[in-house]
C-alpha cells in the first residue's frame, strides 16, 4: 500500500511535474552529481518562513497563518485543498517546534526534509542558534518524537508511481522534456490550449484537426478559402475576387521569430509576492497555477516572443509585437523554443520541437541565447563544468547546421554573446532577500549560500561571495562570446544570414542597433524602429 504521503500528493499533479523538470538548471544533466534532497529542503524552509512571518505580520497564532496561506491558494490544480491536507498532517509539529522559538531551518531538519550528510555541511538560510547545532536539533526532535508523520517517507513521493496517474505523468514528461504541446491532437508542435508548452510558447493553432494549417505557413492557395498559416486572414474580396492572403500579404516579406533560450528566454519568474508575508493577499497567487504549468516560466511576456502584457504593469514590446506591428501577416508566428537549464551542451535534446519547414513555410529570424548555463551550474566545484570554448564551438556548428537544413531560405540567426553575471553579486548581496525583510535576518548573500550548500543554486558560479570565482566565470563567459562572434564571422550558411550581437547584462538590457542594422543591408527591410534598444 501507498504511504498517505504519496497520497496526499497525488492532487498536485500539474505543480509537482514541471517543478521536477524546471528548478535545477541541469534538469537533467549528470543526476549522480545533483543534491536530490536539495529543493526540497528549500520548499519547506520557504513554506515555514511564510508561515512564520504571516503570524507576525497579522499578529496571529501560527495555526491560524496556516489556515490564512492555505486560503489565499486558488482551488485550480487542487493547491487549496492539497495545502489543507498538508497542514493537516504537518499542522500540528510545525505549530509545537515555532511555539518554542525553533526557525524554519530547525522545523524542516526535523522533520526530515533537510538533512546533513556525513562529511558535508550544513545547510541553513538563517542565523544559526545560539546553542550548538546538535543540542538544538535534539531538543526539537523530543518535542515532536511521537509524531506520526515522521514515519511517512520523504525520498518515495513519487506521485507517478500510482498506477491510475502513469500514463498521464508519462505525457506531461515528454511534452516538457521534448518542448512540444502536451494538448496538440494533429502533431503539428502548435495548440489550443495555451499552457504546458501550448500556444503561450508559440502561436495558437487555428485548426487543431488539420496537420497542414499552423502559424508560419506560406499560405496555401492565398488562403482563399480557410486559414491555413493562422494569421486571421482568409477569405476572397467580393469586389474584386482578389483573396485577402495575396491583397493584403503579397510582397511584404512575412517574417517569424523563433527564440532558442533558457530560462532567460522563456521569462522565469518567481513572484516576491509569494514568498514576503507583507505582502500576501488573496491576489498573490491567482497566476500560480498559469506559472506552475509553465514550468514557472512566462514565455507570453517574454522580450521575445511574448504577446501579452507584463503583469508588472510596464508597457514592453516584443520582438513578436514589434514584427507584428510592423506586419500583420506575421500574426501569431513566434515559437519560444526556451527551457529551464538549456545550454550549447544540451539544445541538442528539444531543438526538433522548433517547427519550420523549408519549403512550406515563410523565413524566420532565429535568435540563439544561451546566456547562462555554458558557465553557471550548481556544482559545489562549478569550474570543471563550464563549456570550453572548444566545446561551444563544436555544439553551435551542430545547432547551425541543423538550422540549415530545415530553415526556410531567407532567414536570419542572431548569435547573442554571454552577459557578464558579477551584476547578480554586485548589485544584490546586500540587499535582503524577500524571506529576509521583515526580521532583517536573510540578504541575498545569505541566500545564495544556502542554495549553493543545497547545490540547487541556477549559478554558483556568479551568486557566489568567492571574487576569484566570479571573475574566472566573467572571464570564461567572454571566452564563449568571442567564439561566438568569431562563429558569426567566419561561416556561411546557404538558407541564412549569421550574425552576432553582444549581451549587456549590467545595463539590463539588449541592444539591437548594430544587429539590426546588418539584416537591413540584406533583403528583408526592417523598420528604423527596430534600431531601440529593447
Amino acid at each position: 500500500m501507498k504511504s498517505p504521503w504519496n497520497i496526499l500528493l497525488v492532487t498536485p499533479l500539474f505543480l509537482l511535474l514541471p517543478l521536477r523538470t524546471s528548478a535545477s538548471p541541469a534538469s537533467d544533466d549528470s543526476p549522480s552529481t545533483r543534491n536530490p534532497n536539495g529543493h526540497t529542503c528549500l520548499a519547506c524552509v520557504a513554506v515555514v518562513s511564510v508561515i512564520e512571518q504571516l503570524a507576525q505580520v497579522h499578529n496571529s497564532t501560527v495555526e491560524t497563518s496556516m489556515e490564512r496561506l492555505c486560503s489565499y491558494l486558488p482551488e485550480k490544480l487542487f493547491l487549496k485543498t492539497t495545502c489543507y491536507l498538508v497542514i493537516e498532517m504537518f499542522g500540528p509539529d510545525i505549530i509545537k517546534l515555532l511555539s518554542t522559538d525553533m526557525n524554519a531551518d530547525v522545523v524542516c531538519h526535523t522533520l526530515k526534509f533537510c538533512k546533513q550528510d556525513p562529511g558535508q555541511p550544513l545547510c541553513h538560510l538563517y542565523p544559526l542558534p545560539k546553542e550548538p547545532w546538535k543540542f538544538t536539533l535534539e531538543k526539537a526532535r523530543q518535542i515532536v518524537k511521537k509524531s506520526p508523520a515522521l514515519k511517512y517517507s520523504r525520498s518515495s513521493a513519487d506521485i507517478c508511481s500510482l498506477p491510475f496517474l502513469a500514463k498521464i505523468c508519462q505525457k506531461i514528461k515528454l511534452a516538457i522534456k521534448n518542448s512540444v504541446p502536451f494538448k496538440d491532437v494533429d502533431s503539428d508542435k502548435y495548440s489550443v490550449f495555451p499552457t504546458l508548452r501550448g500556444y503561450h510558447w508559440r502561436g495558437r493553432d487555428c485548426n487543431d484537426s488539420n496537420k497542414m494549417a499552423y502559424p508560419g505557413r506560406r499560405p496555401d492557395n492565398w488562403d482563399a478559402h480557410e486559414d491555413s498559416n493562422c494569421n486571421g486572414i482568409w477569405g476572397v474580396d467580393p469586389k474584386d475576387g482578389i483573396p485577402y492572403e495575396k491583397k493584403f500579404c503579397e510582397g511584404s516579406q512575412p517574417r517569424g521569430i523563433i527564440l532558442l533560450g533558457d530560462s532567460a528566454g522563456a521569462h522565469f519568474h518567481i513572484s516576491p509576492e509569494w514568498i514576503t508575508a507583507s505582502q500576501m493577499s488573496l491576489k498573490s497567487f491567482i497566476n500560480l497555477p498559469t506559472a506552475l504549468t509553465n514550468e514557472l516560466n512566462w514565455p507570453q511576456i517574454s522580450g521575445a516572443t511574448g504577446f501579452l502584457d507584463s503583469i508588472s504593469g510596464i508597457k514592453e514590446n516584443s520582438i513578436y509585437l514589434r514584427l507584428r506591428k510592423r506586419n500583420h501577416c506575421n500574426h501569431r508566428d513566434y515559437q519560444n523554443i526556451s527551457r529551464n537549464g538549456a545550454s550549447s551542451q544540451n539544445l541538442d535534446r528539444f531543438i526538433e520541437s522548433l517547427s519550420r519547414d523549408p519549403l512550406l513555410d515563410h523565413p524566420a529570424i532565429i535568435i540563439y541565447a544561451m546566456i547562462g548555463n555554458d558557465v553557471c551550474n550548481g556544482k559545489a566545484d562549478p569550474v570543471p563544468e563550464m563549456t570550453t570554448p572548444k566545446k561551444l564551438y563544436s555544439s553551435v556548428m551542430k545547432t547551425l547546421k541543423y538550422l540549415n537544413s530545415h530553415l526556410p531560405n531567407g532567414s536570419h540567426v542572431i548569435l547573442y554573446g554571454l552577459p557578464n553575471g558579477t551584476f547578480l553579486w554586485d548589485n544584490l548581496h546586500n540587499r535582503y532577500y524577500p524571506l529576509g525583510q521583515l526580521n532583517k535576518d536573510v540578504t541575498y548573500a545569505h541566500f545564495y549560500s544556502f542554495l549553493n550548500c543545497l547545490q540547487v543554486s541556477p549559478c554558483h558560479s556568479w551568486m557566489s561571495s568567492n571574487k576569484t570565482l566570479r571573475n574566472l566565470t566573467s572571464e570564461r563567459a567572454k571566452q564563449l562570446s568571442n567564439t561566438l562572434k568569431n562563429i558569426a564571422t567566419s561561416q556561411k550558411f546557404m538558407n541564412f544570414d549569421l550574425f552576432y550581437a553582444d549581451f549587456d547584462f549590467q545595463e539590463g538590457k539588449f541592444c539591437w542597433k548594430e544587429v539590426l542594422a546588418q539584416v537591413r543591408s540584406s533583403s528583408y527591410s526592417l523598420e528604423p524602429d527596430w534600431a531601440k534598444c529593447l
